[in-house]
């Protein structure tokens, strides 16, 4: 992604999803913003060698309103990316613990949605 485009998801989208999420879709209406996000397929560095885990796919969406932009509502709505390990057939999905940093813009409902 270019620098510009990077500054600008970061001024407008709490940083950690612009690390963990890619923005796949955006709709403007005249009474919100839509953005659609998929996680990122980045496995944790003790996974990143097992062959065993592969992407599978992703969650359903979960609706979130975020702060206004502009005076209209914004709505994000996220998939969390699934993993699958091979070796146990268990499916999972990673939690974002970086989330209580002083300074984030990210309301409860979405906190809590990130942490499950």
């Amino acid at each position: 992604m270019n620098d510009i485009r990077l500054e600008l998801l970061n001024a407008i989208l709490p940083e950690v999803l612009v690390e963990y999420f890619e923005v796949t879709d955006f709709k403007k209406t005249e009474k919100s913003y839509d953005i659609w996000m998929d996680e990122k397929q980045i496995l944790e560095d003790g996974e990143k060698d097992n062959p065993d885990i592969v992407s599978y796919g992703f969650t359903g969406y979960s609706r979130i309103q975020d702060f206004p932009l502009r005076g209209r509502a914004c709505y994000i709505h996220v998939r969390r990316r699934r993993w699958l390990d091979k070796s146990t057939n268990e499916t999972f999905t990673y939690g974002i613990d970086d989330l209580g940093e002083d300074g984030t813009r990210l309301s409860k409902e979405f906190v809590a949605f990130l942490k499950e």
